[in-house]
C-alpha cells in the first residue's frame, strides 16, 4: 500500500482443528512471528499446536512485489520445496514466541548434542513460552526439539532473542520476573530479573543488544541494563496496566502500549516522553460497559522506522506516522490480540482470539536521505552522544527525534 492508503486484507490462515476439540477453549494466537531474514512464519493457533509456515505464501494469495527479499544463498540454491509447513505440538498452551538471528554460527553447537554429525548450516531457532513455565527450543528446518528450559513458575508471556545472534535468550512471564538464558551453554540460565509486582507480558531487547524492556500489569514499564542486568530506571506515564513494547530499529526510540487507550513514545536514554498516541473510539460508546474498547493490546514498529502498528480492543488495527499524532490508516479487525511487521517491510500479520492470523498490507515508502543518515547515527550513538556534537540545534532535534 501506499502511504496514507487503507490496509487490505491480503490472506487469512485458520486453523484446522481436531473433532475433539472445543473450539472456544485454548484456542487464541497469542503470539505472531516473522524469521528475521523473511523465509518463515510461526504463529501460536491454539491447542498447544505452534504452525511454521514458509513464506511468501502461496503465490494466489500474496501480491506481486512482497515476496521475501533476503533468503539465503543456500536456502535460495535449495530452493522453495526444501521449506515445508510444520506443525510443533508443544504439550501445553503456547503464550510467546521468538525466532533467533538468522543466520547464527553458534547453534551448531545445540546440533552437536542431538546428531552425530554437525551438517554445514547455521541452525534457525524458534523458542516457544508455554503455559506451565516451560521453554521450548525447537530447530526449524527440521521440526526437531533442542531444548527444554525450566526454571518459570507460571505462564511464559513473551520471548526474546538478542539481536545480535549471540543466542542470549530473555524471557517474560507470569511469575513476575525475567530471565535470561544462554542457548550456547546448553540453555544455561544466566539472569533472573525480578522487581516488577504484577504478571510480566512483555519484553523487548533494543537492536543495539544494549537494553530490555518489560512490561507488566503496572502503569510503569524497566528498562534494564543488557551488559549488566541491573535496572536502569522506569519510565512512568501510563494510566493503567502497560501490555506492550517495541524499540525503533534505530534503539533510539521506545512506545509502549497500555490499557488506558494510548502509546507512548519514549527516549530510552533520557527517559523523555517525546508525545502520545491516543485510540480514540470512532463511534461513541453505546453504554458503559464499553468504557474500556480502545484498551491497547499491541504495538510494533516498522522495519524501516518510520511507522507504528497498533491493536486494540475496539476491532480496529491502526497504522501511524511517527510524525503524526493521528492514525494514517485503519483496518477492521476482530478481537485482535497481537502484531508484527514483516522484516523486510509491506505486510503486518495479526493474530485473534479465535486462532485466526490475517496478513494485511502496510505502507511501502522510500525512507528519506535525511531519516536514513539519522538511522545510521543513531544505530551507534546515544541521545547524550548526539547532544555532545558540535552540530547546529536544529540538527541535534532531528537526531534525538524531537522534530520530523
Amino acid at each position: 500500500m501506499e502511504a496514507g492508503e487503507e490496509p487490505l486484507l491480503l490472506a487469512e490462515l485458520k486453523p484446522g482443528r481436531p473433532h475433539q476439540f472445543d473450539w472456544k477453549s485454548s484456542c487464541e494466537t497469542w503470539s505472531v512471528a516473522f524469521s528475521p531474514d523473511g523465509s518463515w512464519f510461526a504463529w501460536s493457533q491454539g491447542h498447544c499446536v505452534v504452525k511454521l509456515v514458509p513464506w511468501p505464501l502461496e503465490e494466489q494469495f500474496i501480491p506481486k512485489g512482497f515476496e521475501a527479499k533476503s533468503r539465503s544463498s543456500k536456502n535460495d540454491s535449495k530452493g522453495r520445496g526444501s521449506l515445508k509447513e510444520k506443525t510443533l505440538d508443544c504439550g501445553q498452551i503456547v503464550w510467546g514466541l521468538a525466532f533467533s538471528p538468522w543466520p547464527s554460527p553458534p547453534s551448531r553447537k545445540l546440533w552437536a548434542r542431538h546428531h552425530s554429525q554437525v551438517p554445514d548450516v547455521s541452525c534457525l531457532i524458534l523458542a516457544t513460552g508455554l503455559n506451565d513455565g516451560q521453554i521450548k527450543i525447537w530447530e526449524v528446518q527440521t521440526g526437531l526439539l533442542l531444548l527444554n528450559l525450566s526454571g518459570h513458575q507460571d505462564v511464559v508471556r513473551d520471548l526474546s532473542f538478542t539481536p545480535s545472534g549471540s543466542l542470549i535468550l530473555v524471557s517474560a512471564s507470569r511469575d513476575k520476573t525475567l530471565r535470561i538464558w544462554d542457548l550456547n551453554k546448553h540453555g544455561k540460565q544466566i539472569q533472573v530479573l525480578s522487581g516488577h509486582l504484577q504478571w510480566v507480558y512483555c519484553c523487548s531487547i533494543s537492536p543495539d543488544c544494549s537494553m530490555l524492556c518489560s512490561a507488566a500489569g503496572e502503569k510503569s514499564v524497566f528498562l534494564w541494563s543488557m551488559r549488566s542486568y541491573t535496572l536502569i530506571r522506569k519510565l512512568e506515564g501510563h494510566q493503567s496496566s502497560v501490555v506492550s513494547c517495541d524499540f525503533s530499529p534505530d534503539s533510539a526510540l521506545l512506545v509502549t502500549a497500555s490499557y488506558d487507550t494510548s502509546v507512548i513514545m519514549w527516549d530510552p536514554y533520557t527517559g523523555e516522553r517525546l508525545r502520545s498516541l491516543h485510540h480514540t473510539q470512532l463511534e461513541p460508546p453505546m453504554d458503559d460497559s464499553d468504557v474500556h474498547m480502545s484498551s491497547l493490546r499491541s504495538v510494533c514498529f516498522s522495519p524501516e522506522g518510520l511507522y507504528l502498528a497498533t491493536v486494540a480492543d475496539d476491532r480496529l488495527l491502526r497504522i501511524w506516522a511517527l510524525e503524526l499524532k493521528t492514525p494514517v490508516a485503519f483496518a477492521p479487525m476482530t478481537n485482535g490480540l497481537c502484531c508484527t511487521f514483516f522484516p523486510h517491510g509491506g505486510v503486518i500479520a495479526t493474530g485473534t482470539r479465535d486462532g485466526h492470523v490475517q496478513f494485511w498490507t502496510a505502507p511501502r515508502v522510500l525512507s528519506s536521505l535525511k531519516h536514513l543518515c539519522r538511522k545510521a547515527l543513531r544505530s551507534f550513538l546515544t541521545t547524550y552522544q548526539v547532544l555532545a556534537l558540535p552540530i547546529p540545534k536544529k540538527m541535534k532535534e532531528f537526531l534525538t527525534y524531537r522534530t520530523f
